[in-house]
């Protein structure tokens, strides 16, 4: 099984640091096997004070992050408020035992943590957002973005604040196992399978207004037409508002631009075709409403990155590979050292 350790620090909050066993536990295949080994260990292997009136016990030490496919870093005592040193010398010590080919995962303000390794040197990244500037000044070779709810660069990925290392941990079960086992996972976990917007939804508005008309009901129907082009004055006419007000609401609401919102939504119902039907790659991008394949690979190389062909090759085999663990479960040699 695929390995995730979390690294439990000083004052850690409890919250955060059970997301990823609650998530990546949940996940199963097809015959119920689990997809993911959690474990939780310390920088001594020793209690952990948490950020609340109670330590918790863990049974490993810095040791287990030699084992890890994915590292889970929930936050602690170290955000911009606290005056400690955020890469301690034993913590920097423990990211050498790290083996080539890790996943590396923040929650936010552990992306402090990252930022200090130099781990997100040149590359995008997102924290909390009360703290997104802040994070910028400190360390300004790493490219802030404030408004989303997770960055995913490859091995190395970030969460924004609290709630949103749900949405991280849920992507990466669908990155390594498809849509379907990450919503099983979310329905099990009575959490969204998948979040509209970004961090700017709560930055700006964080309680809509109660006499305010919601974009929700025309976000709703616009995900039953995703196969024909929605023009913006066709979905504020279906709102009953003007476009500007329309667009300032739909941003309020969702943290990102219609035109945004409906490619994120295109791009997502494309994979869920790729993964589970034999259509044509010519015929997903028409049902996906992007009108030609070229058109889909450019979205999804920009968005997921890999072409519509790739992406369903990989995912296919990736499933293979699961039915043959299925079958052959003392074959099953992942994240073993």
């Amino acid at each position: 099984m695929h390995r995730v350790v979390v690294l439990a620090l000083e004052g850690a909050y409890p919250f955060e640091l059970s997301i990823p066993v609650r998530i990546f536990g949940t996940a199963t295949g097809e015959r119920e096997q689990p997809l993911y080994e959690v474990v939780t260990c310390s920088l001594d292997g020793g209690p952990v004070r948490t950020s609340a009136d109670f330590a918790i016990t863990v049974e490993h030490g810095a040791e287990a992050l030699e084992t890890a496919d994915t590292l889970v870093i929930p936050p602690f005592a170290c955000g911009p408020d606290e005056h400690r040193e955020w890469l301690p010398e034993p913590l920097a010590e423990a990211f050498t035992r790290l083996r080539q080919g890790a996943r590396v995962v923040s929650i936010c303000t552990a992306s402090y943590v990252l930022a200090a390794a130099g781990l997100l040197d040149g590359r995008p990244a997102t924290t909390h957002w009360n703290d997104a500037e802040h994070f910028q000044r400190m360390f300004p070779q790493v490219d802030v973005h404030p408004d989303v709810l997770f960055i995913d660069d490859g091995d190395v990925l970030t969460a924004a604040g609290v709630a949103a290392g749900v949405d991280l941990c849920l992507h990466l079960v669908r990155r390594d196992h498809g849509s379907g086992v990450a919503n099983r996972v979310a329905r099990r976990c009575v959490v969204p399978a998948w979040r509209e917007g970004g961090q700017a939804q709560f930055i700006e508005r964080p309680v809509p207004e109660p006499s305010a008309a919601s974009t929700s009901a025309t976000r709703a129907w616009a995900l039953e037409q995703l196969g024909r082009p929605l023009s913006l004055s066709e979905l504020s006419g279906h709102a009953r508002m003007s476009v500007r007000t329309f667009s300032r609401r739909f941003r309020d609401e969702v943290g990102m631009t219609p035109g945004q919102w409906l490619t994120q939504q295109r791009v997502e119902h494309a994979r869920r075709l790729l993964e589970t039907t034999n259509l044509p790659v010519d015929r997903v991008a028409d049902e996906a409403g992007f009108g030609t394949a070229a058109s889909l690979r450019q979205h999804m190389v920009a968005m997921v990155g890999v072409s519509p062909t790739a992406y369903r090759h990989t995912f296919r085999a990736r499933e293979q590979l699961a039915g043959s663990q299925a079958h052959h479960p003392a074959e099953n040699h992942w994240g073993t050292s």
